[in-house]
């Protein structure tokens, strides 16, 4: 907590130093000096335009402007400053909530401030003659719990004003559903001084609480991306992954796994009803979520991105690889990283103990949780034995990206998706790390009515929008026939969509891909 006081940013403004990399994408100079200095969707400064106190002030805004309630606050807006820096208005601004300057330190506090600083963002809009279409927030760990709650004071402030105010939310490694080895038994409540007046705030971290629900009664839920951190090897107190791994131990039997940032469980940093991505990335530090290039440019995609992308796996065979003696359990996994860059909008890996599984199955058909549809028990009660399809009809990854971006003369948008399938053996008779099959294929999507795929084996054609080589093209173009999808009697018809097949030694597949272009609104701030 002392080092976010400290920082004017809150950790926003640290970067990371990528040793084996060049050019722009060795040096990350942090999410807000990034956001400043982007050629696509700049952004301006302005957090000193408010000012946060431990105490209500009188506000220096003319009384007439507020209502009668916000003529003292300790979250305050200087009119000076604002001229000055909001001669252009607030589009395309970034404000900075500094939560921890205020007292009491409690969650509903914070919410409350955090809705005064949206209002007076809206009020400074209004006095510039200027459409507000709500803002766009990142929060670091605890500080989406502060959204959740700051949501809950919108909309008690007025009967919808969150889903007005707040255009969309991105999440780094907040804990939804709390902290795995964070369970303050009831008896600790009841003996520790000051402990009645925190166990509000000890329930948000407990994984046995459903404070989680406020977002889905607050908000649409379909406007909040959760990043999920990954690499737990990396984060500094040690102390927080031994106790994950620990916690693993009640809920899966075993010490070996080590599901988390490092501080926060996966499936604790799932929102049911949310889109979520993998970044493998710890929860802080020097190169962690909060400061890696990966969730700013996740985050910018979710913003201001032209085209929505969904991947299912509809059809798997694992044919290689399931033990004659013992108990075989399969892992399958993706990794999805944009043409020109170095930086991967979802990872998938055995080292990051976050693929889908366990299978028994070979199909791959074992029932998996949902996210959007069956997590919404506590997480105690859950555990972390599995993580669960994104979505319906096994829906693999969802995630933003955006056509302007794209070098000019560039043939259309280009992904290259890592596929993995592994094995292992939970009876101690075989291996635990098999690898059953891992390839790299390359997506080629032109938007357009119709959109089209292509997706190729190798580099080669990229540059072409149709192939010469048609052994390349490994993709169907135009949707299933109705009459060929009743006779197989096995994959849906998703008129619209588009299918894939992968083969190879051990593992075969169908993918759908959904490209689905969006209308991105200019938030107010982030």
């Amino acid at each position: 907590m002392s080092d976010e006081q400290r920082s004017p940013y809150q950790g926003f403004n640290d970067g990371s130093v990528y040793p084996n990399r060049r050019g722009e994408n060795y040096i990350y100079e942090g999410f807000v000096l990034r956001a400043l200095k982007s050629e696509a969707f700049p952004y301006r400064d302005a957090t000193n335009v408010v000012g946060f106190y431990s105490e209500d002030i009188p506000s220096p805004i003319d009384p007439l402007e507020l209502d009668d309630d916000d003529v003292r606050g300790s979250v305050v807006l200087d009119p000076q400053i604002e001229k000055r820096v909001l001669d252009k208005g607030v589009a395309g601004t970034i404000w900075v909530y500094r939560y921890y300057d205020l007292r009491p330190r409690a969650l509903e506090r914070y919410g409350e401030g955090l809705r005064r600083l949206v209002e007076l963002i809206e009020r400074s809009a209004a006095r510039h003659h200027e459409a507000f279409h709500g803002v766009d927030i990142v929060a670091h760990s605890m500080g989406g719990l502060v959204v959740r709650e700051g949501l809950v004071s919108m909309n008690e402030r007025g009967a919808g004003s969150a889903e007005r105010l707040v255009h969309r939310v991105v999440t780094l490694g907040t804990p939804h559903r709390g902290i795995a080895f964070q369970r303050a038994p009831s008896w600790l409540i009841r003996i520790l001084p000051g402990a009645k007046k925190a166990k509000g705030e000890l329930a948000s971290f407990d994984p046995r609480s459903t404070q989680f629900h406020g977002w889905a009664q607050n908000f649409d839920v379909s406007r909040v991306l959760t990043v999920v951190g990954t690499s737990y090897r990396t984060y500094g107190p040690a102390i927080a992954s031994v106790a994950n791994r620990v916690s693993s131990l009640f809920d899966e039997g075993t010490l070996s796994t080590n599901r988390s940032d490092g501080l926060v469980k996966q499936a604790s940093a799932q929102l049911p009803g949310a889109p979520r991505t993998f970044v493998d990335k710890c929860h802080g530090g020097p190169d962690s979520l909060v400061t890696s290039r990966e969730a700013y440019e996740i985050a910018m995609r979710f913003f201001h991105g032209s085209h929505k992308v969904s991947l299912w796996l509809d059809e798997a065979d694992v044919s290689r690889g399931r033990d004659t003696f013992g108990r075989s359990e399969f892992y399958f996994g993706v990794s999805i990283k944009p043409r020109f860059v170095d930086f991967e909008l979802v990872h998938q890996s055995a080292e990051a103990e976050n693929c889908y599984g366990p299978f028994n199955q070979a199909d791959l058909r074992d029932p998996l949780p949902d996210l959007k549809a069956e997590l919404q028990k506590p997480l105690a009660e859950f555990g972390d034995r599995t993580t669960g399809w994104a979505g319906p009809d096994r829906l693999v990854w969802e995630g933003w990206i955006d056509e302007h971006s794209a070098r000019d003369g560039a043939a259309g948008m280009v992904f290259r998706i890592d596929i993995y399938v592994g094995e292992r053996d939970t009876s101690g008779i075989g291996f635990s790390d098999n690898v059953v099959f891992r390839k790299q294929y390359y997506l080629q999507v032109f938007p357009g009515t119709p959109w089209e795929l292509y997706v190729h084996t190798g580099e080669k054609y990229l540059g072409m929008k149709e192939p010469a080589d048609q052994d390349a093209v490994r993709a169907i173009a135009e949707p299933t026939p109705k009459a060929e999808v009743q006779s197989a009697g096995t994959v849906p018809e998703h008129p619209g969509q588009r299918t894939f097949h992968v083969v190879g030694t051990g593992f075969s597949a169908t993918f759908r891909v959904g490209v689905e272009r969006v209308r991105p609104v200019d938030g107010g701030g982030a």
